[in-house]
């Protein structure tokens, strides 16, 4: 297998699907609608979308029509999260992924009103696709899976790792807190893909457990590998600016471990991910995609 051949292959894929789902830019909701849009087609790896597509395959998922509202969803959520994460109030970042910034673009008022309106639109298309379900088998998994999604983005998934993390910035922190931050801001998502890509291929209760521990270790080291990057790589290279973390005066797994063991825990955790991974069933590109995502160069 072509890994880069069919990654590429796979990415242009899950564009396609995404496009098919964005919000239409109709007249007196045009600039909401181009702001949205913009946000989603700035580009990104669609990691999650991905994630969630082969570990439905991974499961013995075999039709992806019952999985495409789900990673589009998946991809609004995580989309509406940088948004608001490069708006002033945030991290007051002007580039994302090489172009500007949606509320650089669009202003302030627009970038708040993108992240909501996307945010809202996953939910949108994850009920709006439950209406389509074929069996009712069909439809309990498609309400566990939004249920898996909903929960991982809000209080006690990623908005609740952001949330500490806004809160202790220029603070100190300790161990404990920064887990926390990493696992739900970061992890939380990378989890839901995994659960929510098993239980829509109708995996059993123990392999959707399992898969969740996979994602929240992929999860973190792939957090941990940001902010090794944000303090090694250029924002040529990156796609946004670095050292952002040492301007905000937050703490980072660098700042708090120390580099060598930062490098060693990303490895240890790839191994662990990968473990369940094999023992679950057989996905070459899987394999390799968790390897090129925790050790990515930007």
């Amino acid at each position: 297998m072509n890994f880069e051949e069919e990654l590429n292959i796979k990415t242009s894929e899950i564009n396609s699907i995404i496009a098919d789902y964005l919000p239409k830019e109709t007249k007196y909701q045009l600039r909401i609608t181009e702001a949205a849009n913009y946000s989603v087609n700035a580009g990104g790896k669609r990691i999650r979308p991905m994630l969630l597509m082969e570990v439905y395959k991974l499961c013995g998922g075999n039709d992806l029509n019952k999985i495409k509202a789900f990673m589009t969803a998946l991809e609004c959520i995580h989309t509406y999260s940088l948004v608001h994460d490069d708006l002033p109030a945030m991290d007051n970042d002007d580039y994302r992924r090489g172009m500007l910034t949606t509320h650089k673009k669009y202003g302030e008022d627009f970038g708040v009103l993108a992240g909501d309106a996307l945010l809202n639109y996953a939910y949108e298309l994850m009920l709006h696709d439950m209406d389509n379900t074929e069996s009712s088998e069909d439809l309990k998994r498609a309400v566990k899976a939004a249920d898996i999604i909903a929960r991982k983005a809000g209080i006690y998934g990623m908005v609740g790792g952001q949330s500490l993390d806004v809160y202790l910035t220029g603070k100190p922190m300790n161990e404990d807190e920064l887990d926390f931050i990493f696992r739900l801001k970061t992890g939380a998502l990378i989890e839901a893909a995994f659960m929510a890509g098993a239980t829509l291929a109708g995996a059993d209760d123990l392999t959707v457990t399992e898969l969740e521990k996979a994602g929240g270790l992929v999860g973190v080291a792939f957090q941990i590998q940001d902010d090794i990057l944000d303090i090694t790589s250029t924002q040529e290279v990156l796609g946004k600016p670095i050292r952002s973390d040492e301007k905000n005066h937050k703490t980072t797994y660098v700042t708090l471990y120390g580099f060598e063991k930062a490098k060693a825990d990303v490895a240890e955790m790839s191994d662990k991910a990968l473990t369940i991974i094999k023992n679950t069933g057989d996905n070459e590109f899987l394999e390799q995609l968790i390897c090129r995502l925790i050790n990515r160069k930007k």
